[in-house]
């Protein structure tokens, strides 16, 4: 479903992490073009 797509990520600090994503995202196939950990307050 996400071959060949190419994604952002916005990972959330007290929540799930970007590289945590990420990891899934290259699993299923996604190329990742950004990834980040924010903190949202």
């Amino acid at each position: 479903m996400l071959k060949g797509k190419k994604v952002a990520i916005l990972g959330d600090r007290d929540g799930i992490p970007g590289p945590a994503i990420e990891e899934c995202l290259k699993a299923a196939g996604a190329e990742i073009v950004f990834s980040t950990t924010e903190c949202f307050v």
